[in-house]
């Protein structure tokens, strides 16, 4: 069954926080609750009131117009930012007054925009950065090089490689990051961004610089990865075939604040939602 057709049958329910998530979520604690939740600079309301509510397993997108406040709104998950009202939930804990790292130690990891790799490191050593939290040795095993060492050594390897083979990456494990395609780099911060065992994938315009078969290709594999690790998705892209292709859930942001949620059925003929994209037409 494709994805797009699977999308289609998803039954979207509604849940306490006036928000929907799959119905196969019910039950279970949501990933992400976000209430009230704004930030200033300098005066000006860059996001205000956004209230997002994600399922355990759901996949969803953020959507709107350039400058709406998409990528502001994902340095709030990930505690670049720290938010001047509101509050997150992560799996039931408030992250106020936590920093990065705390908040990927919860489960949160993310793509960027501006592909931030080390490009003069190996495909394979990418991806082992992602993995540093789950090394089980101390820095004297290390130096020694003890036998604990080489056995942690070879399960990362093997860690690596089984993360690689998800985007069909494994041959490249040697190769340097900096000369893979421009595709083929974003699905490496992909991967780098699971190797840190999340609970909340954020994937920030994950098809930018794809053609239409890498985009095709990279939507079955947002849903196989979803199925595969048993986690939430959310992504903002402008590739609306992307979108409607693969999320069930859809929030749309416009100067700041949330101007439709629904499934992608009811965004697609929201008139708001319209307007926003393409401006309101005139009359006679």
């Amino acid at each position: 069954m494709s994805e797009q057709k699977r999308r289609s049958q998803t039954r979207m329910v509604p849940v306490p926080s006036e928000s929907i998530v799959p119905e196969r979520d019910l039950g279970k604690p949501p990933v992400l609750e976000t209430h009230h939740l704004g930030i200033e600079f300098g005066g000006l309301k860059a996001v205000d009131d956004f209230n997002l509510t994600i399922g355990r397993t759901e996949i969803a997108g953020l959507i709107g117009p350039n400058g709406a406040g998409k990528t502001t709104v994902f340095n709030l998950l990930t505690k670049v930012y720290e938010p001047t009202q509101g509050t997150v939930m992560i799996n039931g804990r408030d992250t106020k007054g936590m920093n990065i790292t705390q908040a990927s130690q919860l489960g949160v990891a993310r793509t960027f925009q501006n592909i931030r790799l080390f490009s003069q490191m190996t495909v394979e050593e990418n991806v082992r950065i992602g993995l540093h939290n789950q090394i089980k040795y101390d820095m004297f095993t290390g130096i020694l090089r003890l036998p604990r060492y080489w056995k942690q050594e070879r399960k990362q390897h093997t860690e690596a490689l089984e993360l690689l083979s998800i985007f069909d990456m494994q041959d490249l494990a040697d190769v340097k990051a900096g000369s893979l395609p421009y595709g083929a780099q974003r699905r490496l911060e992909i991967v780098r961004a699971l190797a840190t065992n999340p609970c909340l994938l954020l994937l920030d315009e994950p098809a930018a610089g794809m053609n239409p078969h890498e985009t095709s290709e990279l939507m079955e594999n947002i849903a196989k990865i979803r199925d595969r690790f048993q986690i939430a998705i959310l992504l903002i892209e402008h590739d609306m075939s992307l979108v409607m292709g693969v999320c069930e859930g859809i929030c749309v942001l416009n100067f700041g604040k949330v101007i439709a949620k629904g499934t992608a059925d009811e965004i697609q003929n929201n008139p708001v939602v319209i307007e926003a994209y393409l401006g309101k037409r005139k009359e006679g």
